[in-house]
Order: structure tokens, then sequence, then C-alpha cells
């Protein structure tokens, strides 16, 4: 008997507590998701403003156009915005107030890459993502045949970039060519060759010490590359158009325009002199008291004194 109390105890307390739960979820789904309820939070460390709140609004409410929490199919609105191609990560859920949340993180570019005329965005975990016609980000350019597997090794090239002072300063943007990269510089127009994309620490601290020990009493237009991709050994090649003395070939040029014309003609006349002169006739003449000029040793002008 006290069996049957106690399980008659149950079922109403079962039946009360269900009762009283399909009335506050029905209470619950009834509500409203006004705009002052809904709030939309961006968590990348870095300011990106590919999307924005208002962006994240339309979506929320395209989804659910009734503004009911009971219609609100929370997976699919997730399965949306993360399917946007800024964003990388969204979580979406609903408090018991009925205010909808919504984390989400944008993707930071690590570099922009051009390849084959089309211009993406690329983060750091090697994801592409299409550029946007509002905003642009920011950071390392990035040109030539770059294959999809070197995004992440390439994107820890660039953040090292960005935290060294002496690299951000000098590097610009990279190329690549054949199979071998290129740190395009800020100074001159060199082009810095670091191969592949190994070691990248060590060839950096090489052109580092190029730099400071013999670049820096240089003009850098006389380098059209400096090679550091080969271990323990720098490689440089000249500018076949820098003149490395420019001043003083345009004075030598002065020099030489102010040189007298008449001494120039003397040296070609007297060059032609000695084919009269040993005619015999001019020796045999009696009633010419003249000497006989000396023959003078024609001497050709120094390479030197002519300056294309």
């Amino acid at each position: 008997m006290k069996n049957k109390y106690r399980i008659l105890k149950i079922a109403i307390t079962v039946i009360i507590l269900g009762f009283l739960l399909s009335f506050s979820l029905k209470k619950f789904s009834d509500q409203t998701i006004t705009d002052n309820k809904i709030s939309v939070k961006m968590n990348e460390k870095t300011p990106v403003y590919f999307i924005d709140e208002k962006d994240i609004r339309e979506i929320v409410n395209k989804e659910n156009p009734s503004r009911k929490v009971g219609d609100l199919n929370i997976p699919e609105l997730e399965k949306k915005i993360n399917a946007l191609p800024a964003v990388d990560s969204a979580n979406v859920y609903l408090n018991l107030n009925g205010k909808l949340n919504l984390d989400i993180k944008q993707r930071v570019p690590a570099f922009r890459l051009n390849y084959k005329g089309k211009d993406f965005y690329v983060d750091e975990k090697g994801t592409e993502f299409p550029i946007s016609k509002t905003y642009s980000h920011p950071c390392m350019l990035v040109t030539g045949d770059v294959k999809k597997d070197e995004y992440e090794k390439l994107a820890e090239l660039v953040d090292k970039i960005d935290k060294d002072d002496f690299s951000k300063k000098y590097f610009i943007g990279i190329s690549k060519y054949r199979d071998s990269y290129n740190l395009l510089t800020s100074e001159g127009n060199y082009k810095v060759e670091i191969g592949d994309l190994d070691n990248i620490e060590l060839k950096v601290k090489g052109f580092k010490t190029f730099v400071e020990k013999y670049l820096v009493y240089q003009d850098p237009q006389k380098y059209k590359m400096i090679s550091v991709k080969y271990q323990n050994q720098i490689v440089t090649t000249l500018n076949p158009y820098f003149k490395e003395n420019d001043s003083i070939l345009k004075a030598s040029h002065q020099d030489l325009a102010k040189a007298p014309v008449a001494m120039v003609k003397k040296e070609n006349t007297s060059s032609l002199k000695p084919k009269e002169n040993t005619k015999p006739k001019a020796v045999v003449k009696p009633k010419e008291k003249k000497k006989t000029p000396e023959k003078k040793t024609v001497t050709k002008p120094k390479a030197k004194i002519k300056i294309e």
C-alpha cells in the first residue's frame, strides 16, 4: 500500500513539473528578440573590419523574420555566419532571459597574395579569403607562384618581419621567382634573395650584418641583388647601370670640353706629314734650303681620356 502511494506521489510530481516546464517553455518561446536583446561581439586581437555588427544583425533578422525565440534555429544561424568568408569562427547561444549572443572571430590577414592577376588574403592558418570592397587591411604584399602548402611558413616569415624592428624597416614586400623567394626592400632597387623558407632567422641575421658592416657606407643603388640563401656566405650582384663616381665623371667631361681643339688637329695633321717627306723629290731639290722636318712619333691618345 505504501508503495502505491509513493508511486502516485512521484507521478503527480512529474505531471506538475512537466506542466510548469511546458508553460515556461511556451512563455520563453513567445518572447520577442528585440534589437537590444542581440549582443554581437568581435573577439579577434587585431582589429579588422571585413564585417560589422550591422551585417550580423541583418543575417539574424533574415533567418528569424518573426523575431520570436521559438522560431529561431540556432544551429542554422551559426552555420550561416560561419559560412561568411571573413569569419574564422562563430558561437551563437541564448540566455534564459531571451538574450541572443553572437561571439564572432574574424580572419586576420597574414599577407595579401597576387597570383595570376588575382588578389586575395591568406590568414595565419593558410586559409584563403577574398578582399573586401569596403575595407583594405594593411599587410605584406606577396607576388608569384606561391603554393598552398607554403602559406603557413610564409605567414610565419611575415610575422617575424613584423615583430623585428630592423626587418620591418627594410622589407616591404615578398616576391617568388621560380623556386626562390626574394624580399623587396625600401632602400635602393635591390632584392634580398633568401631561397626557400627555411632558416629565415639566420638569413635575416646575415643580411643585417651585411648592412651594418658594408651597405651603410655605400650607395644602395650599387646593388641589383644581395643573396643570403647560401650557407655562411653572402653573394652580391652589382647593378650594371650604376655609376659609382658619377660626379668625377661629370668633372672629367667638363675638362675635356675645355681642351683646345687646335692641339688635337695638330696631332692629326702631323701624322700625315711623314708620307710627304718620304718622297725622293723633297731631298733632291737644291734650291730649297729648308731643313727636312724631323719625324714626330705619333702617340695614340690614351683610353682614359675618352670617357663615355
